[in-house]
């Protein structure tokens, strides 16, 4: 069963609102393992709601940044995957761009509007 790596802000996390409801339904409605990816800075946790999610949270603390294919090598690697094993969603372009380029099945999340239904049909499609 792949595991879903979860865009945390904006996408999972809205500043300042907390985690986005429909988003985290959607998850919870696959039984797949999560992990939340963040660039996010120890220091930084608590106040931007990342400290207290329902899903495993890894951050790069800002090194590397998700924009650079080594920060998804990383994930892999901190948790025992392959790219085969996972798939990604990501609101940032050039994350996107950084995660397919190790292979790794990645949906552009369109976090302005809030897609969650592109978002469902590329899981049901990937997993």
């Amino acid at each position: 069963m792949k595991t879903i790596l979860v865009d945390a802000m904006q996408s999972f996390v809205i500043e300042g609102e907390g985690i986005y409801q429909p988003l985290h339904e959607l998850l919870e409605s696959y039984p797949n393992r999560k992990i939340v990816l963040t660039m996010a800075p120890k220091h930084k946790m608590e106040e931007w709601g990342l400290n207290d999610l329902p899903y495993e949270v890894f951050s790069s603390e800002l090194d590397p940044k998700k924009r650079e294919p080594i920060y998804y090598e990383s994930v892999l690697k901190h948790f025992n995957l392959n790219a085969h094993d996972v798939v990604c969603f990501e609101h940032d372009p050039e994350a996107v761009a950084g995660a397919k380029s190790i292979g790794i099945a990645t949906h552009h999340y369109d976090s302005e509007n809030r897609d969650v239904a592109s978002l469902k049909k590329f899981l049901e499609t990937n997993l």
